[in-house]
């Protein structure tokens, strides 16, 4: 089955262009990024702080049975304007790829459908392409698939 969350990225640059169509207006697919208990529901992840403004910042973490955290993630938010973009830092902890810039882009299709574009550049090539090489593309479309089924349901 064809991933309908589609990733770009040309040989020799540091940077990904991810597009994905939702069924979605673009009012409740803005939402699933900046309401936390939404954010939570698709990303299957806590929202420790999510600060939706310019120079506002989030945190998301993931832990196991037992309480150890397997996944930490924070950044900074540069520009937020709504219903249409959210400009960010996107850093992993204890993980090998540093920071990386986020512009997300939301537009509307129609009155019923949306389409997010999400252009994210790495401080190298080498940092892209070891992205890449992980199930990011997998777990991408996965992450999407539930926040269209969260969010169709809020509708």
């Amino acid at each position: 089955m064809e991933q309908k969350t589609k990733i770009k990225a040309k040989d020799g640059r540091q940077e990904l262009v991810i597009t994905r169509e939702f069924d979605l207006p673009l009012e409740l697919l803005f939402k699933a990024y900046v309401e936390p208990d939404i954010v939570e529901q698709w990303m299957g992840t806590k929202v420790i702080k999510l600060e939706n403004k310019k120079h506002g910042s989030w945190q998301f973490q993931t832990t196991d049975a037992r309480g150890n955290v397997v996944f930490e993630a924070h950044g900074t938010i540069h520009e937020f304007v709504p219903n249409q973009k959210i400009t960010r830092t996107f850093e992993m902890e204890n993980a090998p790829f540093g920071a990386q810039l986020e512009f997300l882009e939301f537009e509307p299709l129609t009155d019923h459908t949306s389409k997010l574009q999400m252009h994210i550049v790495y401080r190298s090539v080498a940092l892209r392409d070891q992205m890449l090489q992980l199930p990011f593309a997998k777990g991408l479309n996965m992450a999407h698939t539930r926040l269209q089924d969260v969010v169709s349901k809020l509708n």
